[in-house]
């Protein structure tokens, strides 16, 4: 299994360069990906335990993908319904080709009313804009010609750049319609911290329902005490067991985030 890293992104204070050498330092360590959140306008301060995403995560993992060579690079995860999906279709074929095919999508359709009416965002149809964004998307990186939906269409326009190599879109969420969503539309889907037992009923009815080929992830998290490192790591195993292909670990806020990042990936072997 597949152990990742959740930036911290939480503190306006960090240097952008830190961050940076974060990724650089958890490819070295041996994750298999970094992880970016994102909240655009939040009715409250950024801060570790409630709102994440001082950077945009777009531009931030460009920049990350140039001093990275082999990490995986991620939004975990991208407010969809915010944000125009004709946009998110350049910057996501933008990020595959400066990575070099290292970028997944990670799409949610967010929770925050207030968020959402801040930036002038519908909170009510968000779940159905997200659905048909995820289609426009997948038609503008892998097709041509005209789209034609409820909330999105267009009759002639040329998109580019192509992706070398499909950019897989995973779905965040933990409730019934994120897994449904999940099923019809990703490549992954990546719950936040499930209970073994339920995740693994979950993963065999997405496997057995979904449109395509799927990785399954999941987003936990460490604050470094030493009995809660025991009983993360025990639910790490749970998770592998239940079919999990990855796990992306939350790690707290940047102060003293190193030192957590070695003593995780070393405990979790």
């Amino acid at each position: 299994m597949d152990l990742q890293l959740v930036l911290p992104a939480e503190s306006p204070e960090l240097p952008f360069t830190e961050l940076g050498d974060l990724a650089v330092a958890a490819e070295r360590l041996g994750y298999g990906a970094v992880w970016l959140p994102d909240h655009l306008l939040p009715p409250s301060r950024y801060a570790p335990g409630s709102y994440g995403g001082i950077y945009d995560p777009l531009v931030a993992l460009a920049a990350i993908a140039v001093r990275t060579r082999t990490i995986r690079l991620g939004t975990s995860v991208l407010v969809l319904p915010m944000r125009s999906p004709f946009a998110v279709a350049k910057q996501a074929a933008t990020l595959e080709r400066i990575s070099g095919g290292r970028f997944t999508l990670g799409v949610g359709i967010g929770w925050d009313r207030a968020e959402f009416a801040a930036v002038g965002a519908d909170f009510a149809d968000r779940g159905a804009r997200a659905d048909e964004a995820i289609d426009l998307i997948r038609h503008l990186l892998g097709g041509s010609g005209p789209f034609h939906g409820t909330h999105f269409h267009y009759d002639a326009g040329v998109f580019e750049p192509k992706p070398g190599t499909p950019v897989p879109i995973v779905v965040g969420g933990s409730g019934e319609r994120a897994l449904r969503r999940a099923a019809r539309s990703g490549d992954g889907w990546q719950p936040i911290a499930p209970e073994p037992a339920e995740f693994a009923a979950r993963v065999t009815w997405l496997r057995a329902n979904a449109a395509r080929p799927i990785q399954v992830s999941v987003r936990t998290s460490w604050l470094g005490g030493g009995a809660e490192l025991a009983a993360v790591v025990d639910d790490l195993h749970a998770y592998a067991a239940a079919g999990a292909d990855s796990v992306a670990v939350w790690l707290g806020s940047d102060d003293g985030v190193r030192d957590r990042m070695a003593r995780f990936i070393a405990a979790a072997g």
